[in-house]
């Protein structure tokens, strides 16, 4: 079959891209299904299954024949679990009429997106981010203005940062604490010194990425936009979903809380697409929020010592520094030190995307090269996975860097 003319294309495609984080598992898979010894730590998904009470919730709705549609933003059920969740864990009051239910965290941000940006609106990501945000965005007809943050600031942005960034033209402020990919939490403080940027631009709404809200470490206190400065809750959607904190990725349930303006709008667009989340997956989400919560802090102390390893091993590695995280599952090096060396077969180390590259030819060990977040000389590592995985795939990245000249 021949290729498609471009013009048959939508010309939307022309201004996105493929998700780099996606492609690097997608070859890391590729190449053990060949039969190479590969290691990937490019997925964000826990390695840990699902817990047996949420499994056993999902397997009781299907033998109860809760199968059929739902209604198109979530079930009562679910919605008013997620109500209780807000208030328990954030302090924050709202009805089910302002909870939106969606297929995952991406939906829930991209239809928030699709029913709220028109050309020219502006969005403010914070750099390094999550791949999605800015081709999200891209998608929904907007312009994603990224700011970039640095390794001396712990990767945060700082509140004459985003005085800076804003125009008349700015719609949303993306927020994403813990960071993916970096792992950095914004303090209460350092929290409220962007909110009191934000109450002085009333056109400027907040989209705040709690996923990674129960993977905090150490002393480190979540805190959420809304939470910090009540002043922002009619123009803040703060937005959550079950798949990293319960190891539920695959279910594909997120969901958010918002103006019901704003709300009813994404429930058209949804309407329109995908209807309602799996009905099944709704029932075990519901589970996983009203349920027993004590194993999170069991998985946290697995994160933790397996952060402490990654960093412990990387950062005896000359020419890379490895800040420590406050949450998330995550590392952020920065490779600047090793820029401009060769690889005994003569690559040379012209960017952290060359670096990724020639560490899966010549290690067999997949990461993701900084620039796919926006900001380089760096890589993401994902410590969700075993101890041993990571301290093989720690050595194999000092040898090939102690193999560089």
């Amino acid at each position: 079959m021949s290729d498609l003319p471009q013009s048959f294309l939508s010309e939307t495609l022309s201004r996105v891209k493929p998700s780099p984080t996606m492609a690097v598992t997608a070859k890391a898979a590729d190449l053990k299904a060949a039969g190479e010894d590969v290691i990937g730590l490019g997925a964000g998904e826990p390695d840990f299954t699902t817990p047996d009470n949420i499994k056993a919730a999902a397997i009781e709705a299907i033998n109860a024949g809760k199968t059929k549609y739902t209604a198109v933003d979530g079930i009562p059920e679910l919605k008013a679990a997620i109500c209780a969740k807000f208030k328990r864990d954030n302090d924050l009051s709202y009805t089910p009429a302002q909870v939106s239910v969606n297929s995952g965290g991406k939906h829930t941000l991209y239809n928030a997106l699709m029913a709220t940006i028109n050309p020219g609106d502006e969005v403010i990501i914070p750099a390094p981010f999550w791949v999605s945000y800015p081709d999200m965005v891209l998608l929904a007809g907007g312009t994603p203005v990224t700011v970039e943050t640095t390794l001396e600031a712990n990767f945060k942005l700082t509140a004459a940062q985003l005085e800076a960034a804003i125009t008349p033209k700015t719609k949303w402020f993306i927020f994403n604490s813990p960071s993916n990919p970096t792992g950095a939490g914004y303090t209460w403080d350092e929290l409220k010194a962007l909110t009191d940027v934000l109450l002085r631009h009333p056109h400027v709404w907040v989209m705040t990425d709690d996923m990674y809200e129960h993977l905090a470490y150490d002393d480190f206190k979540f805190c959420t936009p809304a939470q910090v400065e009540p002043g922002l809750y009619d123009r803040t959607l703060t937005c959550n979903g079950v798949s990293k904190a319960y190891a539920m990725t695959g279910w594909r349930i997120g969901y958010a809380a918002g103006p019901q303006p704003l709300i009813a709008a994404m429930r058209k667009v949804q309407s329109q697409s995908t209807s309602n989340p799996c009905t099944v997956s709704q029932w075990a989400a519901v589970e996983a929020l009203n349920g027993p919560q004590d194993y999170l802090a069991h998985n946290n102390e697995t994160f933790v010592r397996r952060r402490n390893l990654v960093i412990s091993m990387l950062s005896e590695i000359d020419g890379i520094v490895c800040p420590t995280p406050e949450g998330a599952f995550y590392v952020y090096p920065s490779i600047a030190g090793l820029i401009g060396k060769t690889t005994p077969n003569g690559t040379v180390i012209k960017d952290d995307e060359t670096f990724a590259a020639a560490l899966l030819e010549d290690e067999k060990v997949a990461v993701v090269f900084g620039a796919a977040f926006g900001l380089s000389p760096n890589f993401r590592v994902s410590y969700a996975t075993s101890d041993e995985a990571l301290h093989e795939a720690c050595t194999r990245i000092q040898r090939f860097c102690a193999a560089l000249t």
